[in-house]
Formats: C-alpha cells, structure tokens, sequence
C-alpha cells in the first residue's frame, strides 16, 4: 500500500483501477496526490502550479481572441 509523502498515512488504493497522472487525495490530510508511477505504485504531492499554469493559459487565450475582435473591427470601419 502507498503512503502519503504529506503525513505519511496509508492510502488505499486498488491499484489494479488506477492510472499514471490520476489524481487522488489523502483520507487523513486531504492534500491532492497524483499517481506517478503503477507499478510500483507511487504517489507524489500534486504540483499545483501547473493548474495554475493551465488556468492562466486559458484566461490568456480568451483576452486574445477578444483583442482579435477589436482589430477585425477597426480594420472594418
């Protein structure tokens, strides 16, 4: 059985059903764990600047196309 590398408590997993980048959480501690490795399984501490990453993309991509908008329009006029 894997253990939480935050509070070392036992995580139990069947790890028949869990895939490599699934991610988990703790029962004692609640922190998010993805799964790194199924065989042996292994869990790590879910790097959560990469969500934060992909959610500034994503507010970026929107502000793009709004500002694409504006330009198609200035050339209309």
């Amino acid at each position: 059985m894997p253990h939480c590398p935050e509070c070392e408590a036992v995580v139990d997993v069947d790890e028949d059903e869990v895939e490599e980048g699934e991610v988990l959480s703790c029962p004692e501690c609640g922190v998010d764990l993805e799964v790194v490795n199924t065989n042996p399984l292994e869990l790590d501490l879910l790097d959560e600047t990469e969500d934060e990453e992909e959610e500034e993309s994503d507010d970026g991509e929107m502000l793009y196309d709004e500002d694409e908008d504006e330009e198609e329009d200035e050339y209309e006029e």
